[in-house]
């Protein structure tokens, strides 16, 4: 069984026993381990089948928790790269007891069950631990074996093993046989790659094409329209009765557990379509990358490969992305000196229109839409600007098939309105239901403030209701209608091709006219019941819907109806950060441009250094900017640059390299603009942070882009960016009020900031920024509009308490003097709010002082803040 050495001898195993033993060494070798033990074999076990599991499991212990619990004390194995993994002692007694169990049984070889019966056996170290924690000992496996014969009939009664010929047809696909049934999507704009490789497949040497492109581009689409061609017989004549296989990789590589397993599955494959003598067969590897596994798995494919490459007997065309190349690359570089590259470049905005254009007619019979132009045009450009993980036009082409669907669902079925509408009813009802028997006050209030709404909701749903039964019966004899007239159609078009004259006249002169005129009277009832004939077509505005609904991002508002709400935009701003204008000004223009697409589309849409002091409203304003823009005061990153002033910290922005600590866990910057590229990016006290922050800082405001640890590149160019600093805080302190109302005065106090601000930040930083703006201290007068906005806060908090709060001129003024520091800004004005209104508050509300439905009023006696019940 095994000699003094270590080495085992497995002649007399069985072979799914030598498959587990060799799974064993496969598991040790790829975990880095430098001994096969024990535990290796229990997990090796445990994957291997669902007969192995059901023994498990019949025994008492669940096969999927024993399997974790294997995999966490492999996990905890010390590791030694680069060695090669001997067999451990302990591995091999419970070997030589397996085939003692074997002899037992008088049994010509040892089988799986005898390995199950000696780790049975197993009391010490992980394994033993594990079994025995399940209460399975000695024996425990014996009554339950009879299921692995049940398992191994049960898979001989399916398909053949691999390495079996029936097997290849597993993982092939014809794709001329599919072209034939006309169920690809035109190809369009692709004459000149197509071409090239038609020419390629045609050389004496190295004739087999290898596409690459990034994700999107059409690499797929491509080898479909070759197929086509070839379907149609529009090639040369040494392809005309070609056979195109795709291979399936992923059915390829599943479930392959040992070493050249793989390669003897593709070499099988292989071999028969070399030796089918009817037609050419050309072999189809999509993300041929894959086939280049992690660990020892892939070396041998590429072994494999190159002497079939090189002698030409089966051409290849195969597809990857530049990632996936520089994979093969590491593995086998090679390989990729038997092949002849065409590269796939993204195609342009007219182009991908054209592509879009060319394929809609099949998702219009698909969706049982009509998708206007206007749509095309905006799926192509809104998927440009705003999806960048993919190319296109494979985003243009989801977006718009996502957008076709959702307009069926809009036209066939329930409106959006609707559905609302019914789930907020049933919601309120099941509160409603839940509150039924409580008799408490609170309980009461709710109670009733819920059936009121209800009873607003079910009028609304029911009309709707009505509505759009009326619509679907309209649209459903529209669409039968529009069907028969089709179906007549066609039957014309087949009794002229067979000359069938008296059913050629019956239909152009009977038939089609009936229907016809059916139609119209059906268009014209649809009219008048409110059904516009457009209403089943995608337009523009759907488009930029579906788009908000995969990204956040507010499309629908850059549309003709929030042009007023932009060009109010100051006046929004000015509500919640108060004195600040000049401030607001700045922002506003920059969106205005970036919303009307004349900036620099690479670039950011703005990008801002605030200066002044603190608690003047920086960082509030930047919170209002996200509100305003998103609807949402969360759509701000905010990173504040004091956590970043070293440089093994500057690097988590973009976070760590691939074999580093963290590395799958990206950047803390490039994932925030990952998850929301149109958001505010601000970065707090920027002049805290390390030097290489300031070099990432100089890619974002110049490209637009920023590539993370992993090589995979953020976008940035829909934020707004954000920069806050207390540089030149003491200048704007001293400076002369009077100077902030002209534009000549502001102009020389930003002169006097950029000296400052040249001393400590690079040209080349400041330069890239669009505007200094430049923040103001706050007067007590700007202190008194803080005062109105602070208390809306604190009186949406006492809400719950049905408790409402009446500050007299006097208490208002009061709190403007106690909170006035030009040097601190508003934040001592919110700590006297909290000081003098929120602790005797707090207290009064504890004590049970106050009652629902009071006003609490609060004035100034005596230099003191009184409170009175009304």
């Amino acid at each position: 069984m095994a000699d003094t050495e270590g080495t085992i001898h497995l002649e007399r195993y069985t072979q799914d026993a030598r498959q587990v033993v060799a799974g064993a060494q496969q598991v040790a070798d790829e975990r880095q381990h430098q001994e096969v033990t024990t535990l290796h074999l229990l997990y090796r076990l445990l994957e291997r089948d669902r007969g192995v599991g059901e023994v498990f499991r019949r025994a008492g212990a669940d096969p999927n928790e024993t399997l974790q619990l294997a995999d966490a004390a492999l996990r905890k194995l010390p590791k030694s790269p680069g060695a090669v993994a001997y067999v451990s002692p302990r591995l091999l007694d419970l070997l030589g007891r397996a085939e003692r169990e074997s002899t037992r049984d008088k049994a010509p070889s040892v089988g799986v069950e005898h390995l199950l019966h000696a780790l049975a056996q197993e009391i010490r170290g992980p394994a033993g631990e594990i079994l025995s924690s399940f209460g399975i000992g000695p024996g425990a496996f014996r009554p339950h074996v009879s299921v692995l014969e049940a398992a191994a009939r049960e898979s001989s009664a399916g398909p053949a093993p691999s390495g079996e010929p029936g097997q290849a047809s597993l993982y092939v696909r014809d794709l001329v046989a599919d072209g034939r049934q006309g169920k690809f999507d035109p190809v369009i704009g692709r004459d000149l790659e197509a071409r090239r490789l038609l020419q390629i497949l045609e050389r004496r040497n190295k004739n087999h094409p290898f596409i690459i492109g990034e994700a999107g581009v059409g690499k797929s689409a491509l080898i479909r329209g070759l197929a086509e061609r070839i379907a149609r017989g529009d090639v040369p004549s040494n392809l005309a009765g070609a056979h195109l296989y795709e291979l399936d990789t992923g059915a390829l590589v599943a479930g392959a557990k040992l070493r050249g397993e793989i390669e003897q599955r593709l070499k099988v494959l292989v071999d028969k379509l070399r030796a089918d003598p009817t037609a050419e067969s050309i072999l189809v590897v999509e993300d041929f990358d894959a086939l280049f596994g992690q660990g020892v798995t892939g070396a041998g494919v590429g072994e494999l490969l190159k002497p079939l490459l090189s002698r030409g007997e089966i051409r290849i065309i195969a597809t990857s992305t530049p990632e996936g190349i520089r994979k093969i690359n590491e593995r086998d570089s090679s390989i990729l000196r038997r092949f002849s590259t065409v590269t796939l470049e993204a195609p342009g905005i007219a182009q991908a229109t054209e592509i879009l254009r060319g394929i809609t007619t099949k998702y219009e019979e698909h969706h049982r839409v009509r998708v206007g132009e206007s749509a095309i045009a905006a799926a192509v450009v809104l998927a440009k600007r705003y999806i960048s993980d993919r190319a296109l036009p494979d985003t243009a082409v989801d977006l718009l098939d996502e957008t076709s669907a959702r307009k069926r669902v809009e036209v066939d079925g329930i409106p959006a309105d609707l559905d609302l509408l019914s789930r907020r009813a049933d919601s309120l009802r099941a509160q409603i239901a839940a509150l039924a028997d409580d008799e408490d006050r609170l309980s009461v209030q709710t109670r009733g403030r819920l059936e009121k709404e209800l009873a607003e909701i079910e009028p609304r749903a029911q009309e709707m209701r009505t509505r759009v039964a009326s619509r679907q019966g309209v649209v459903a004899a529209i669409q039968a209608i529009r069907k028969e007239l089709a179906d007549a159609q066609a039957a014309l078009k087949i009794a002229q091709r067979d000359r069938v004259f008296a059913r050629i006249g019956e239909l152009e002169h009977v038939t089609i006219p009936e229907i016809s005129r059916r139609l119209n009277a059906a268009e014209e009832a649809a009219q008048r019941e409110g059904v516009a004939a457009s209403s089943n077509t995608v337009e523009e505005a759907d488009v930029a819907a579906t788009l908000n609904d995969w990204t956040g991002i507010p499309v629908a508002k850059m549309l003709e109806g929030e042009a007023e709400k932009l060009l109010k935009m100051e006046e929004r701003l000015a509500q919640r950060v108060v004195g600040q204008d000049e401030a607001g000004r700045a922002i506003s223009r920059a969106v205005r441009r970036g919303r009307v697409g004349l900036r620099d589309p690479g670039k950011p849409i703005g990008s801002f250094l605030f200066l002044g002091p603190s608690g003047v409203g920086k960082t509030e304003l930047a919170k209002a900017l996200a509100e305003f823009l998103f609807d949402d005061e969360q759509a701000m990153t905010r990173l504040d640059m004091s956590e970043f002033m070293e440089r093994h910290m500057a690097q988590r922005l973009i976070g760590a390299p691939p074999g580093y600590a963290d590395s799958e866990q990206g950047g803390f910057l490039t994932e925030a603009a990952r998850r929301r590229p149109y958001s505010v990016l601000l970065f707090d006290e920027v002049e805290k942070a390390h030097a290489d922050v300031f070099n990432l800082l100089l890619q974002i405001l110049d490209d637009g882009r920023l590539t993370d640890g992993r090589g995979r590149t953020a976008d940035f160019s829909n934020t707004v960016v954000i920069m806050t600093s207390n540089i030149g805080s003491k200048r704007i302190l001293e400076t002369d009020g009077r100077l902030w109302d002209s534009e000549d005065g502001r102009e020389a106090i930003r002169d006097v900031l950029l000296e400052e601000l040249r001393e400590f930040f690079r040209p080349e930083f400041l330069n890239r920024i669009d505007d200094i703006v430049v923040f103001k201290a706050l007067s007590k007068e700007d202190l008194r509009g803080i005062v109105d906005i602070q208390l809306r806060r604190l009186e949406h908090l006492l809400t719950d308490k049905e408790i409402k709060l009446s500050l007299s001129d006097g208490a208002k003024g009061r709190l403007v003097d106690l909170g006035y520091d030009p040097s601190l800004g508003a934040r001592p004005l919110k700590r006297a709010i909290t000081r003098e209104l929120q602790n005797p508050l707090a207290e009064e509300l504890l004590a049970g002082g106050y009652k629902p439905g009071q006003v609490v009023q609060v004035d100034v006696k005596e230099g003191r803040f009184s409170f009175t019940k009304a």
